[in-house]
Formats: C-alpha cells, sequence, structure tokens
C-alpha cells in the first residue's frame, strides 16, 4: 500500500480488534504504555504516529506472542512511521493538508463536488498557478511555484497504473469563472474534455439554472478505500483547516446529497458534450480579431 496514512490507519483497526476481543478498555490499554485513553482512541483511528516500542507492549497485553504475527504487526508500524513523499514540501502544505494527501493516495474511489473550481486533481499547471495565487495573503512567487509542483505531483495518482476510480460533480459556475488568462481557461477547458473522453475520470457537470440541490454544506470530498476495514472518510475544507468525518450515519448523509447532486447534474455523454461547446466557442473568440477602437461608434 502506497500511503503511510492508510498504513496507520490498518495498524489502528488491528490493534482495536485485538483489545476489544481481549475485552481491554481504552484506559487500560493506555496505562500500559503510559498514554491517556484519548491517546488510544487516535492511535487506533490512526491519527497520530505509532512508536514501535508501544506497539510492541500492547501487543503483550493483547495476548499476541506468536513471533510471526508479532514481527507483522511491527513490520506494519514501522512502514506507518516513514516520512511520506510530501513532507518535503511542508513548508507550503498546511499540516491539516497532509493526511488528506496520505488517504488521497491510498483510496480506491474519490468522489469529490466542487462548487468554485475545477477539482485539484484535474487541474492543468497554470489553472493551479492562478488559483494559488490568488490566495490572501498573498504568496510569494517561490511559494506558488513550490504549491503547483506538490499539486503537480498529486495528479499523477490520476494516470498511474493504480489510479482511483474518479467521480467529480463541478457547479457549472466553476467552469465558466474567470481564473488566469483566457489561455489559461482553454487549456483547462481542453484537459478536462480530454479526461472526460479517455474515460480516466467521471465528470458530470450541475448546471446553473438548476439552483436548488441538496448540498447545502458546500464543496466536499469522499474517499473510499481498498481495505474493508478502513471506514470511508469525508473530506470538507474551510477557511483555517478541514474536517475529516469518518461516523458511519454522518458519512450516509453525505452519500445521499451526493447521490441527489448526480441525479440533478448532466451525464457523463452530456458533460462531454457541454465541455465541447464551451471549448469550441473560446477557440472562435480567440481567433476572431479584435475589435478596432471606432467599432460601434455613431460617426455623424
Amino acid at each position: 500500500m502506497g500511503s503511510v496514512t492508510a498504513r496507520r490507519m490498518m495498524l489502528g483497526v488491528r490493534l482495536r480488534r485485538l483489545r476489544e476481543g481481549h475485552n481491554i478498555t481504552r484506559s487500560e490499554a493506555g496505562y500500559t504504555i503510559r498514554a491517556s485513553e484519548s491517546k488510544i482512541s487516535r492511535l487506533e483511528l490512526g491519527k497520530v504516529s505509532f512508536k514501535e516500542r508501544d506497539v510492541a507492549d500492547l501487543l503483550i497485553l493483547y495476548g499476541v506472542t506468536d513471533p510471526a504475527e508479532r514481527a507483522a504487526v511491527l513490520q506494519l508500524a514501522r512502514e506507518a512511521n516513514r516520512p511520506p513523499w510530501w513532507r518535503e514540501y511542508e513548508d507550503v502544505l498546511p499540516g491539516w493538508f497532509q493526511d488528506y494527501i496520505g488517504l488521497e493516495q491510498a483510496a480506491r474511489s474519490i468522489r469529490a463536488y466542487e462548487t468554485h473550481f475545477v477539482p485539484g486533481l484535474l487541474q492543468t499547471d497554470d489553472y493551479s498557478r492562478a488559483v494559488i495565487s490568488s490566495r490572501l495573503p498573498a504568496p510569494s512567487e517561490a511559494d506558488v511555484e513550490r504549491a503547483v509542483a506538490l499539486r503537480s505531483r498529486r495528479k499523477r495518482l490520476v494516470t498511474s497504473a493504480h489510479a482511483p476510480e474518479i467521480r467529480a460533480i463541478v457547479d457549472e459556475a466553476a467552469l465558466r469563472r474567470p481564473v488566469g488568462s483566457e489561455q489559461v481557461r482553454l487549456e483547462q477547458l481542453q484537459h478536462l474534455l480530454a479526461l472526460a473522453k479517455a474515460s480516466t475520470t467521471t465528470l458530470q457537470v450541475l448546471p446553473v439554472e438548476r439552483s436548488v440541490h441538496a448540498a447545502g454544506c458546500g464543496a466536499f470530498t469522499m474517499l473510499r478505500f481498498h481495505q474493508e476495514d478502513l471506514p470511508e472518510v469525508v473530506y470538507v475544507e474551510h477557511l483555517l483547516g478541514a474536517l475529516y468525518i469518518d461516523r458511519h450515519d454522518h458519512v450516509q448523509r453525505y452519500t445521499q446529497v451526493y447521490d441527489r447532486l448526480g441525479d440533478l447534474s448532466l451525464t457523463h455523454a452530456e458533460t462531454i458534450d457541454l465541455l465541447t461547446e464551451l471549448v469550441e466557442g473560446r477557440e472562435r473568440r480567440r481567433k476572431s480579431p479584435p475589435a478596432t477602437a471606432d467599432a460601434g461608434r455613431h460617426v455623424t
């Protein structure tokens, strides 16, 4: 598995099952490794890193004495603590976004709903540059380029041999919003059209005239994983951080909303038609000669 985050989650699930199988409370487990009950909860959810010594002590508490089983769990703990590739971008990577990249890299399917911009994994570099440059406070040119490089590295996932299933529902206003130059917007639309035609991504546009819909919550992303032990996660970003939602009933609510949005949106084929129309319209405008200064002026 390619994600440190997913390894941590798998190890956490395994330790939780062992603890519950021996009717040991989180408080008892925490006492064994000189930690609080909440620390055990965070470990079992894969939200914090593991000390190999703590894992070894917990395995003793949980009655795991078979050398092969202990070795396998401890090896997973070592792998879960290896620095991931995105750590090299920490200078431009918010701490609350690091877990998302780990989940994204390990996902079996990614379902996104976007209201303001094209989803990050589907952006061209120039479009990303325009979006990142517009942030407040304004980032330096060097930080913009570092952030673009990070997003470009993430986008390799889309065309990798083990690419997840990607489905994106995008508000039509996001496609028409003036982000960057006319050329940047044209190339972004062409990129989306190519992805849609290649069937690497299921893309649906929510038309602006369909204004009544279920997503009063705004943009969100849902991630599912190959391992059945790992819960589906909903990622919701806000101005100063993000929420990671994995409570089953809450995830179900987001699933209902996403399904409803899909029903209200254009189909994948209809979306290809719309993108084709937008691309051709922008290409025609680009090729049209600019109006002269006296165009439309009444001469007496």
